[in-house]
């Protein structure tokens, strides 16, 4: 459409207003330039903050960023940052042994064999 428009504009010698007005096309959408980003540059720079700071996560790498004058939203950051595969793991927590594999209490034997503590606070006469 901007080829036509700039077509009619040169041979019959009308304005932008008029061509665009003549087969119904927006003028906004003829003067509209795109203001992207080169992503490749954006995503070399996340690989060599991640290569040299291994821990640090989307969120920290967004604050580099900014510091460093980008302007790019965090979500873009994420977006690359997933697509170039350099999310953290996630740690799993640790399993806790199932009461039924633990070992049995020992038992006693005799007297002051085996000790055991409460974390409850006894009552004493004085209240507390």
């Amino acid at each position: 459409m901007r080829e036509l428009v700039r077509g009619m504009c040169s041979d019959w010698a009308v304005s932008v207003r008029t061509a665009c007005g003549a087969i119904g096309f927006d003028r906004s959408t003829f003067h509209y330039q795109s203001r992207g980003t080169d992503q490749a540059a954006v995503a070399k720079r996340i690989k060599e903050i991640c290569e040299t700071r291994v821990k640090y996560g989307y969120r920290r790498v967004h604050v580099l960023l900014d510091r460093e004058g980008w302007g790019i939203n965090v979500k873009k950051v994420y977006r690359i940052y997933r697509a170039l595969g350099m999310q953290l793991r996630h740690k799993t927590p640790k399993r806790r042994v199932k009461a039924k594999l633990r070992d049995d209490r020992a038992e006693a034997v005799g007297p002051n064999d085996v000790w055991a503590m409460t974390s409850w606070p006894r009552a004493r006469s004085c209240g507390f």
